[in-house]
């Protein structure tokens, strides 16, 4: 059973944060941006750069504590879908769906690739 849900998690984590990464910077530059012309809130990217390699290598740790950096989206995500009319609300929708298929990957690869589960 672990050896399908090891990769599938993986391959899960690894496209949900791209999608975030390319998600936050099409948001606030060209998309949807709070003002016209971009701001700066597109430096909410930079925290998503952070567990990118350890998530391609497939580090345990890095799954570990990123699944604690998303939920700063994920709420982020429902603040905005709350509050913003128009093309930002589908945007927030799309970054709350990411963040959860993101967060269920992680723990799912943290859960099942500790040493319990490894063959001895």
């Amino acid at each position: 059973m672990t050896a399908r849900i090891l990769p599938g998690s993986r391959l899960a984590a690894s496209i949900s944060l791209f999608g975030l990464i390319v998600l936050c910077l099409g948001w606030e530059i060209f998309w949807a941006p709070l003002r016209s012309g971009g701001t700066l809130l597109f430096l909410k990217t930079l925290p998503l750069l952070l567990p990118l390699f350890g998530i391609l290598r497939g580090n345990r740790y890095t799954y570990q504590w990123s699944g604690m950096l998303i939920l700063f989206y994920f709420t982020e995500g429902v603040v905005r879908m709350w509050s913003e009319p128009g093309m930002a609300r589908l945007l927030a929708a799309t970054e709350i769906f990411l963040s959860v298929i993101f967060f269920a990957s992680v723990i799912a690869y943290a859960r099942f690739s500790g040493p319990k589960y490894q063959k001895v």
